[in-house]
């Protein structure tokens, strides 16, 4: 007997798990007896050969190394006999691994991959032939396996989501994995080489390997401990091998080299199998190639690839051979994989491989199946992966192979609330480490709860519970939460309802769904037709009839495929019942449908609405609010992603919230995608405008906090697009040089000037902007790149780039309209000036119209330190003497020259309407009476200098006491009726024009307050 009486301590082991424990005792003693034979025979043949003066090294007697194993791990070493029939038999076949592995420490940590790495690599150099390779990988897979299942089955506590918890062992299987596959791979190129040669060169001279992607698990660097791994193989482009006795094409060659690998790893041998090797995720499965070229793969999967190879893409990663061709293949997939908007149409792939999946299981009684089953492991990563098909275009962060990784982005990225996230991997920690404990027993691939004792004893043992009782206790919480989690996201929308078919509170009863789906596709008699509309609130029901009808049998309806047209025609019942709940069902159904038409051809965005009731419910309140919105919506449908957070949706982000998520936005983009970069920008911009007006319809914002967002918004992005313009234009030109006493600095040393509306901080929903650019540095330098321009072409250069950016229309629009004409010189002067020319221009030439527009300037963005100078400029230009007199003159002429040419026709004003901006006593008369003010008491009032917006104007001269409090009280309150109606005009698409009755008392008060200042008696008309 090899072993002591009592070796394996049987004090931690519940008493059901004695007899295995036993048996587990009785086999190791038997291989260790075995073992300690073979090495006295080796000992004996060492006598003989001392005798004849022979040097011969004889290992130690292997019982000898398992009886100086400590107490803590021969307790370790029970536990893991009695739960893994893997480790007996793994240790009972080499008894001398266990000592080897506990002096190297490998069954309390995972050894550096590196080790591993030259660990195979050193006993691959000695394989001369496939058989001696496959053993060699075979038997250091098996090692290594022992040390990760031991590992596996001590650690505590267990359950832990962290990362020394189940995710340790997940990565340590995939490493391993990993280290096999690259390592056969390389023996395979090297041995075959003198026969096949090697691939050619690519086009751009690098050398060709075969590609191998990792896909499922394997991908995530997550494999369980008895996993397939699933991959694809590749090569980058066609050709002929060279230098070998056969030439070959690359097809042919990479093909062969596949299909040993394959063997390599899979082929069943006297030493087992290394891992077991599925290729069918490939294009066309088992039908198709085995490997395909770069060229063919993207081809196939741009015109051929289905909603469930884009969620097996998910997983890809490169993981042995050409690990950067893999990941350029990757790149040039990702557009199949991820789409750049929202794509709720993954969901119904989902539901549907699910339904397979349910089918199966319950054709086959797999109800106990942990992986399979309800509320199981597939369920968790359905939820997670949903998210990535969803948004992964769009949220370029959720772009993971990993599943602890996604988790946690889903929580930072606020899509989940962390504690849904930490209950899901929790729990799927649990789940996987149930699945281990399972496989650990056999090295097995299963995922079904055993019906025998011993098999529930181990792994309620494993899982530290007290009994079976106790871990199904467990199981069934665990499986319950994710399965009503899973519920919450991938359920359809319409299980939400009662079982019995009642519409949501709020919708008439006797208008169904059911009932307004067979209206949408024409199914009812004309009068039935009528009826239902008419209860739903229309009051036109036989336009609104006709209207539905000419989208039904419209070429674009016609010509949708059929998952298109299924998401239409699940989509009009819920749209059709939710315009029933607004206020004026016609003007809201009215306003939806041109949206409805505009994205039949992205069917996504249907299913986006679908599922998504709410999303739905504030798309038509915001339709039949505002039918600039719903013209804003048609025309960019990807601002339907916005609907989908209304706490967001109504509460506008403040200017550093805004620079923060257009930086990160502008981050998802590659520096040299401009066209993905003005995307950003334009997508940005839309988003944000959308949230102040829907803040706007509500109530939830005051006017001024309206304009005050919307002037963020331009700020944010004109900083971030001078940014672009400089990083653009130095690339191309280098820096200009700076004057003489300067620290160099990677900032431009450029500003941009707001003036008008953007200076005033009063942008409206369609305001253009006003800017002058300005810049500081040597006006007779050179830029310092390699093609070089004078400092005055660079900074032109600069302006064009940054007014292109501003302007180009791209699929999304443009960003804004630019207005230059109030630089010096209007459009005949310079586009970029310097300050000093700037500062002389004002003094020297400007108009007194000029120094009015710089009353409403500021400076925006750019150079810090040139922004300052420049608000120094404007004070000393706008804080001159000036004769009051001429000066209200010539602002008096200014004013009726506007009046003539802008205002209203007598016509007009007959009837009875008037011009909110241009006609006396309008918004105009205020702002020039500001500027007059500023104008003519800068000089003995410099406080009135510091601000360029009317209501701060006004409330300083009220504090200084130049006006009288009643003026600048009535000043303000119609100029901010004015700046109201004039949103509120703008978001449902009316002119300036509005009834006199309707401010009748502001015009007069204004124009009262106009003919006392300005001594002007040709206010009225």
């Amino acid at each position: 007997m090899a072993l002591p009486e009592g070796f394996l301590p049987d004090a931690d082991i519940p008493a059901p798990l004695h007899e295995a424990l036993g048996e587990a005792a009785e086999r190791l003693d038997d291989a260790l007896c075995l073992a300690d034979r073979v090495a006295q025979a080796k000992r004996s043949t060492r006598d003989a050969d001392a005798d004849a003066n022979v040097d011969v090294d004889v290992e130690e007697m292997p019982s000898a190394t398992w009886l100086a194993l400590s107490n803590e791990r021969r307790a370790e070493l029970a536990r893991v006999v009695a739960l893994s029939d893997f480790a007996t038999e793994t240790l009972a076949r080499d008894p001398g691994w266990l000592p080897v592995l506990d002096a190297e420490g490998e069954l309390d940590e995972a050894p550096l991959r590196e080790a591993w790495e030259a660990e195979l690599a050193e006993r691959l150099e000695a394989a001369e032939d496939e058989a001696a390779m496959q053993a060699a990988v075979r038997r250091f897979r098996r090692l290594r396996m022992l040390g990760i299942v031991w590992r596996d089955l001590c650690r505590a506590p267990r359950g832990q989501a962290g990362e020394e918890g189940m995710w340790s062992t997940a990565r340590d299987v995939s490493s391993l994995a990993e280290i096999c596959l690259d390592g056969a791979l390389g023996w395979l190129e090297h041995h075959y080489a003198p026969r096949w040669g090697q691939p050619a060169l690519r086009a751009d001279g690098t050398p060709q390997r075969l590609v191998v992607l990792g896909m499922g698990k394997l991908g995530a660097g997550e494999l369980n401990l008895s996993s397939d791994i699933d991959l694809i193989f590749a090569f980058a482009e066609e050709g002929e091998t060279q230098g070998g006795r056969r030439v070959l094409s690359h097809q042919e060659y990479f093909t062969k080299l596949g299909q040993k690998l394959i063997g390599a790893l899979d082929a069943v041998t006297d030493e087992g199998m290394a891992f077991r090797v599925d290729m069918r995720l490939r294009p066309l499965g088992d039908g198709g190639p085995l490997v395909g070229n770069f060229a063919t793969l993207a081809s196939y999967y741009q015109d051929q690839g289905r909603e469930w190879e884009r969620y097996a893409m998910l997983k890809a990663r490169p993981v042995a051979g050409d690990l950067e061709a893999g990941a350029e293949l990757l790149a040039s997939l990702r557009p199949f994989v991820y789409r750049k908007y929202l794509d709720f149409g993954a969901i119904e792939s989902l539901r549907e491989m699910k339904r397979l999946i349910n089918r199966e299981v319950k054709r086959k009684g797999m109800a106990d199946n942990i992986k399979l089953g309800p509320g199981g492991i597939r369920e968790v990563e359905f939820v997670v992966q949903a998210f990535q098909l969803i948004r992964g275009g769009r949220d370029t962060e959720l772009q993971l192979t990993s599943l602890a990784a996604a988790l946690r982005c889903l929580t930072d990225l606020e899509l989940l609330p962390g504690e849904v996230t930490d209950a899901l991997r929790s729990d799927y920690a649990f789940l996987r480490d149930l699945e281990h404990a399972l496989q650990a027993q056999k090295d097995r691939q299963t995922q079904t709860l055993p019906e025998d004792i011993l098999g529930r004893e181990r792994l309620a043992l494993a899982l530290d519970m007290a009994d079976w009782p106790a871990l199904v206790a467990r199981l069934d919480e665990a499986r319950g939460r994710v399965r009503e989690h899973f519920d919450a996201i991938i359920a359809p929308p319409e299980e939400e309802d009662d079982e019995d078919g009642t519409p949501e509170d709020g919708a008439p009863e006797d208008a169904s769904r059911e009932e307004l789906g067979a209206l949408w596709r024409e199914e009812l008699i004309p009068a039935e037709a009528r009826e239902t509309l008419t209860t739903l609130g229309f009051e036109a029901p036989e336009a609104t009839l006709k209207r539905l009808a000419d989208v039904h049998r419209s070429r674009a309806v016609a010509a949708m495929q059929r998952i298109g047209f299924e998401r239409l025609d699940a989509l009009m019942p819920l749209l059709l019942e939710a315009v029933g709940e607004s206020r004026a069902p016609d003007v809201a159904l009215e306003r939806v449908l041109p949206l409805i038409e505009a994205v039949l051809r992205r069917t996504a965005y249907l299913a986006l609405l679908r599922e998504n009731p709410d999303a739905l419910r504030q798309l038509i309140r915001l339709c039949a609010a505002s039918p600039w919105i719903a013209e804003q919506l048609a025309r960019h449908p990807v601002l339907l992603d916005e609907l989908l957070h209304p706490a967001a949706l109504y509460s506008p982000a403040d200017k550093d919230e805004l620079a923060d998520e257009l930086r990160q936005a502008l981050a998802r983009v590659p520096e040299d995608d401009e066209e993905g970069q003005l995307d950003a920008l334009r997508t940005f911009k839309h988003a944000q405008v959308l949230h102040v007006a829907a803040s706007d319809i509500v109530g939830a914002r005051p006017l001024m906090k309206v304009s005050d967002y919307l002037t963020f918004i331009a700020e944010v992005i004109l900083e971030q697009v001078l940014a672009m313009a400089w990083k653009q234009v130095t690339r191309k030109y280098g820096r200009p040089s700076r004057r003489a006493g300067e620290h160099e600095s990677d900032e431009a040393n450029f500003a941009i000037i707001g003036y008008g509306k953007l200076g005033g901080i009063e942008l409206g929903y369609g305001s253009d902007l006003d800017l002058v650019f300005l810049h500081d540095a040597d006006p007779k330098g050179m830029t310092d790149g390699a093609k070089t321009l004078d400092n005055a072409v660079f900074f032109t250069r600069l302006g064009q780039r940054v007014i292109h950016l501003l302007t180009a229309m791209t699929a999304s629009g443009a960003l804004y309209e630019v207005d230059m004409r109030l630089r010096p010189s209007g459009n005949s002067g310079l586009l970029v000036t310097t300050l000093d020319a700037f500062a002389d221009y004002q003094h020297h030439q400007a108009w007194t119209w000029e120094h009015q527009a710089l009353v409403r300037s500021r400076a925006i963005a750019g150079n810090a330190a040139l922004c300052e100078r420049f608000e120094a400029v404007r004070c000393e230009v706008l804080g001159q003497a000036r004769d009051p007199d001429t000066l209200r003159g010539e602002v008096v002429a200014m004013r009726r020259k506007m009046r003539t040419h802008l205002g209203s026709s007598d016509q007009a004003g007959r009837r009875g309407t008037f011009h909110l901006k241009q006609d006396p006593g309008g918004m105009v008369d205020i702002e020039f009476l500001c500027q007059y003010a500023v104008l003519r008491l800068g000089a003995e009032a410099p406080e009135m200098l510091g601000f360029s917006d009317n209501m701060r104007i006004l409330e300083t001269l009220e504090e200084s006491g130049r006006l009288p409090a009643e003026q600048a009280r009535e000043l303000r309150e119609a100029y901010l009726t004015y700046r109201g109606i004039s949103h509120r005009a703008s978001l449902a698409k009316a002119g300036s024009q509005v009834e006199i009755a309707d401010i009748d008392d502001h015009r007069r008060r204004v124009r009262a307050i106009w003919a006392h200042w300005m001594q002007d008696d040709d206010a009225s008309r």
